[in-house]
């Protein structure tokens, strides 16, 4: 097995901003695997930047690890182990941690699987009718016009998707909902809240329409949502890496975004996804925000959402060859030539 590293920067069409900051450019990381009979995997990968993560450490991480890797995994999606894991996935998480570095890898190991038993990866995951998507669109914070601006390019969308923070809210959502009469609307304060400031503007977030909140207060605070009054349902992001913080959680939460670079890879978050259904919680698959090859797998968790966010390509100004096709938030399934 071969090994390729490499390294990307992408920019945004406008410097995209949330409540920890604004970049002009998302940097990522692609693993590309090669096997002897010129099979090629690729994924890609961002990183988790609000635990540290960055292009850098993703390929340090990939490179200690490169020795076993290219001797082989014994990787095969879709056969379940005793613990409802992919065979051979724990020889992958003794090797790297969940993050960016191991998603790169695992979606490149479920692309390369594919391509060896020409099958599409729909079938490895046993989701054998795969529906295409209706995704959300975001809108990163910005001024009044800017917002405004952004809500009229995406008027006949059915559902969009508003960063705030602490200060910029109920304004950025009025123009939104002026622009976008008959959207749904997912309001994303990346942890900049408290549950008074949610409570307080509850009411009028569902006036606005508002049907998710994603992580509304910072992780560690979920507890005080247990004074949480409103009507509107709200998703864990940030406090829900994987499956181990899903019990803490569950009771505060309705729904789970689930990120791919947060999991570690396709394989988790299948789990992930599967075992927040099995609680009765919800799903929303999210994005960091990374071209087609990373919204890609995203779609295969697609499958058992009910809410996605994998409208990365979309915020930048260019898109990889052979890329995701979006019509009014429909997102149709990847062409075999980009991914799996």
């Amino acid at each position: 097995m071969r090994l390729t590293v490499g390294t990307e920067s992408w920019a945004y069409k406008v410097p995209f901003r949330v409540s920890r900051g604004a970049e002009a450019a998302l940097e990522v990381i692609v693993v590309t695997l090669t096997d002897a009979h010129g099979n090629i995997g690729r994924g890609e990968a961002a990183g988790v930047d609000y635990d540290g993560e960055s292009v850098p450490l993703l390929c340090a991480q990939i490179e200690a690890a490169r020795p076993a890797i290219e001797r082989g995994i014994d990787f095969r999606p879709g056969d379940a182990a005793a613990d409802g894991e992919s065979a051979g996935f724990a020889e992958l998480a003794a090797l790297l941690p969940a993050g960016g570095a191991r998603n790169a890898v695992d979606c490149a190991l479920w692309d390369l699987t594919a391509k060896r038993r020409r099958s599409r990866v729909w079938e490895l995951a046993r989701l054998p009718n795969p529906r295409r998507l209706i995704t959300s669109v975001t809108l990163g914070i910005d001024t009044d016009a800017a917002v405004a601006a952004g809500a009229r390019r995406f008027a006949q969308w059915p559902l969009i998707k508003v960063k705030v923070d602490g200060q910029r809210h109920l304004d950025a959502l009025r123009l939104v909902r002026a622009a976008c009469p008959g959207a749904g609307l997912i309001v994303d304060p990346n942890q900049a809240w408290t549950c008074e400031l949610l409570n307080r503007l509850a009411p009028e977030l569902k006036s606005l329409g508002v049907v998710l909140i994603e992580q509304p207060v910072p992780r560690g605070d979920d507890e005080s949502l247990r004074a949480y009054s409103g009507e509107i349902r709200l998703a864990a992001d940030e406090s829900v890496a994987g499956r181990a913080q899903l019990a803490a959680v569950g009771d505060l939460y309705q729904v789970v975004n689930v990120k791919l670079d947060k999991t570690g890879g396709l394989t988790e978050a299948l789990a992930l996804a599967r075992e927040a259904r099995a609680m009765g919680l919800e799903v929303m698959v999210g994005c960091m925000a990374g071209t087609s090859l990373a919204m890609a797998p995203g779609m295969v968790v697609g499958q058992l959402a009910q809410f996605v966010d994998l409208d990365g390509p979309l915020l930048h100004s260019a898109d990889r060859e052979h890329g995701l096709q979006y019509e009014l938030g429909l997102m149709q399934l990847p062409s075999a030539k980009l991914w799996g």
